[in-house]
């Protein structure tokens, strides 16, 4: 075999090892989307948003998702599920935020439910200045 394909085989080997380990499903607990003193603004009006104006609709932005559950209440959640990192959802229907992978289920304060998981979903704090929500870390 010539050194260079033996060379570049290696690295393939290697990194085929290495990739699996690198990657992970798991959420680190300590990565927050959102820190102190940083602000996410949302705009009711913009296109890209307005269907948060009817409760029981949800956006997903920035690692956050955020709901309308009804009498002009919006709920601000990471969208990260504790378990497995996987994206959760919100359900109006049950007024909470299931995990579609594992079966977790999170209420809109960031609790936990129903397992697997163990560990709140963190809860941001949500205020509304006619039609812009704006949501702090």
């Amino acid at each position: 075999m010539e050194r260079r394909k033996f060379i570049i085989r290696s690295m393939q080997a290697g990194a085929a090892i290495a990739i699996p380990f690198a990657v992970s499903c798991s959420k680190d607990e300590d990565d927050d989307i959102l820190l102190p003193g940083d602000d996410i603004t949302i705009d009711l009006d913009s296109s890209q948003y307005s269907t948060l104006k009817t409760a029981g609709n949800s956006v997903t932005l920035q690692g956050i998702i955020v709901a309308n559950t009804g009498n002009e209440v919006f709920v601000a959640l990471s969208s990260v599920c504790t378990h497995q990192g996987c994206t959760i959802n919100y359900s109006h229907a049950n007024t909470n935020f299931p995990c579609p992978c594992h079966g977790s289920v999170f209420s809109a304060q960031g609790s936990v439910l129903q397992g697997p998981a163990t560990t709140a979903v963190k809860k941001y704090t949500v205020t509304r200045d006619g039609n812009v929500l704006t949501i702090t870390g």
